[in-house]
């Protein structure tokens, strides 16, 4: 349709902007509707699969016997010793080198 002329009533320019608005408001639609799919897709399908595969995670897990809970503790307790002699040693070759440096 063509825009109205200056001569053209109130009700009929009322008229041309509500059809406007409505064709205008039908394809605003139909890419809102779009971009919330695209969201969807983005978002939501990432958060599901996620959530699926939390779920088939927990079912296949079984709490560890004593046996192999006793294992478990005693390598991260030796990792634990290991990690402090490191950090002790480090800590013990750079004092002096410090003192050394700065002359404290």
């Amino acid at each position: 349709s063509t825009r109205p002329s200056p001569k053209t009533t109130h009700k009929e320019r009322l008229l041309y902007t509500r059809k406007a608005s409505s064709f205008t408001s039908t394809s605003t639609t139909a890419r809102t509707k779009s971009f919330k799919m695209e969201v969807a897709n983005v978002v939501v399908k990432p958060i599901k699969e996620f959530a699926k595969d939390s779920i088939r995670l927990v079912k296949k897990c079984t709490k560890p016997d004593r046996k192999e809970f006793t294992k478990i503790s005693f390598r991260t307790a030796i990792g634990f010793a290991i990690l402090g002699f490191i950090g002790f040693f480090v800590k013990l070759i750079f004092i002096p080198i410090k003192h050394i440096t700065i002359g404290v």
